[in-house]
């Protein structure tokens, strides 16, 4: 808990049917006050006849219109001590009627690959822990593209990456067989989620292993394109937000396309249009950037989210360079 006299609640009434309460929750001492201002302004300037959806509602009333920009815009969290840390950083935090979830604003793409389970353990193994999330969750992204890449140009493939590579492509194209798996793995998640408890974890591995073993034996898969999206979907587990999940799914079909049709300048081009869809990613304020600290450069607040620093009791610098 924030024993402050700085924490202010400020409440607003949203929905001019069902008047739910949102409430802006921040240290005034420590908020970026233009930040405020524009969140004060679109909660004030709201015209939403209801929150039927608690937060998520709330999210889509304010947040920028970019339907073609997959990445999240808005962080959320049920931790209470998460939310505290972002009050003592800075940050804003938005409380909504009916909802246990804390919208923390404002949001770049480091901040959903941060645990705060991370401060639970010793530096060392914070440190170890938070290197292997951020190197296993980008590989999700890239790898199933690179392979698919060599797999396309076997004279492009070190010899030591060579033995990957499949020796009978199956009756399917290869780019058709990791769709079909892109696709089997969301119907298994869907199929999961309205399993009853007691069977939905064991249903989910058996029906995997059987529509794999179903698969590879018609040739309609190779075992090595399995095993290959078995570890991306298991590795979209590293960060909590389904969110950045399905927006690195859609990424990594993207690359996969243009691999498929332009080959290594496909993968090239489709890089960079991903790193300019991070850099145009707008903020909810629309004024602080999605890869902070990495634009602009903040060199301390770029080596925290790799190493797990020890705790100090000094006041830290807000990581959006509000004191």
């Amino acid at each position: 808990p924030i024993r402050d006299p700085h924490l202010t609640m400020e409440g607003h009434k949203v929905g001019s049917r069902t008047h739910n309460d949102a409430v802006l929750c921040y240290l005034d001492d420590r908020v970026d006050q233009d930040l405020l201002r524009k969140l004060r302004g679109k909660l004030l300037g709201l015209d939403v006849r209801s929150l039927s959806m608690a937060q998520e509602s709330l999210a889509e009333a304010i947040r920028p219109k970019q339907w073609y920009n997959p990445f999240p815009k808005i962080r959320y969290t049920e931790r209470p001590d998460t939310a505290a840390a972002q009050l003592l950083e800075g940050n804003v935090l938005i409380l909504c009627d009916n909802s246990p979830v804390a919208m923390v604003l404002p949001t770049s793409v480091f901040d959903f690959l941060q645990e705060t389970n991370d401060f639970y353990l010793p530096p060392l193994t914070g440190t170890y822990i938070r290197l292997l999330r951020h190197l296993i969750f980008w590989a999700t992204l890239f790898l199933t593209p690179l392979w698919f890449l060599f797999v396309r140009n076997p004279d492009l493939t070190p010899a030591f990456l060579r033995f990957p590579l499949p020796g009978e492509p199956g009756n399917l194209p290869i780019l058709w067989q990791l769709l079909l798996v892109e696709l089997i793995i969301d119907g298994l998640r869907m199929a999961s989620m309205n399993t009853p408890d007691m069977l939905s974890n064991s249903l989910s591995v058996v029906g995997g292993l059987i529509l794999g073993d179903f698969a590879v034996g018609l040739g309609w898969l190779i075992p090595e394109g399995i095993v290959f999206m078995a570890f991306v979907a298991i590795s979209n587990f590293t960060q909590r937000s389904y969110q950045l999940g399905y927006a690195f799914k859609f990424l990594r079909i993207g690359l996969l396309l243009l691999v498929h049709f332009l080959g290594a300048p496909g993968f090239v081009l489709g890089c960079i249009g991903i790193f300019l869809l991070l850099v145009t990613n707008r903020t909810v304020d629309g004024r602080h950037s999605y890869l902070y600290p990495l634009i602009p450069f903040d060199g301390r607040a770029l080596l925290s989210l790799f190493l797990r620093l020890k705790k100090t009791t000094k006041p830290k610098k807000s990581v959006w360079g509000k004191e």
